[in-house]
């Protein structure tokens, strides 16, 4: 129970601290909802909405609608193809037309992951071809990601999950880097196929006109289906 104090109290000294010196920019909302459906073993595919405003729940300027199929070619690596529309919106108010980006993404995608003891590292490599209301770009992005579960094993797993990662975008012109984006969260599996996530994430823009750098507050609630056998 100490570990657990201790975690729970170092995860909330930083995002308070963050938090507090984030002078220049309000706290913003991330919202997700994401849906998994495993057709077998190797085979799923999914669908994922998000929600984001500027404000806290006010200032709504971006949302986006994406799905795809991932196939996992082994028990510690992933492929996924996916695609998705991108929607981001002038600043100052909902949703405010006419719209800063416009956009169409496919993105193929790797994912790998190791374990070490409790702790999960994993490592996503994305690479996007963007069909944007101001032309055509090619993204690359690398995250790296770690998490710690906790708690007790009573159903089969733990129902708490610690989870830090960052990520960096970079683009094939100069200056070539584009953004970098931290988070910090805490997850609660409400059931073996669900779970909730609550976390704080920070977004460092360089020469972006998609989406400033913020604050958010992120909410997520993840979801898992499988295929009936009869």
């Amino acid at each position: 129970m100490k570990r657990i104090y201790k975690c729970m109290s170092s995860i909330l000294l930083i995002l308070t601290n963050n938090v507090c010196f984030s002078q220049n920019a309000s706290l913003g909302s991330w919202n997700i909802f994401n849906v998994k459906f495993n057709v077998n073993e190797k085979w799923s595919v999914f669908g994922e909405a998000q929600l984001r405003s500027l404000r806290f729940y006010d200032d709504f300027h971006y949302h986006e609608y994406k799905g795809g199929v991932n196939f996992k070619a082994h028990p510690n690596m992933t492929f996924t193809i996916g695609a998705g529309d991108y929607d981001t919106y002038k600043e100052g108010g909902n949703f405010v037309k006419p719209k800063n980006n416009d956009e169409f993404r496919l993105w193929p995608q790797i994912t790998l992951t190791q374990a070490m003891k409790n702790i999960k590292i994993e490592q996503r490599y994305r690479a996007e071809f963007r069909f944007t209301s101001n032309g055509y770009k090619n993204r690359f992005r690398y995250r790296l990601g770690i998490s710690y579960p906790f708690g007790k094993n009573e159903k089969g797993y733990k129902p708490y999950q610690v989870n830090v990662s960052n990520e960096l975008f970079f683009t094939d012109k100069e200056p070539y880097f584009e953004r970098n984006r931290a988070l910090v969260s805490v997850g609660y599996k409400v059931s073996k196929y669900a779970a909730l996530q609550l976390g704080y994430l920070h977004q460092f823009d360089y020469k972006i006109n998609d989406e400033t750098g913020r604050d958010f507050l992120q909410i997520g609630l993840y979801t898992e289906l499988f295929k009936i056998n009869k």
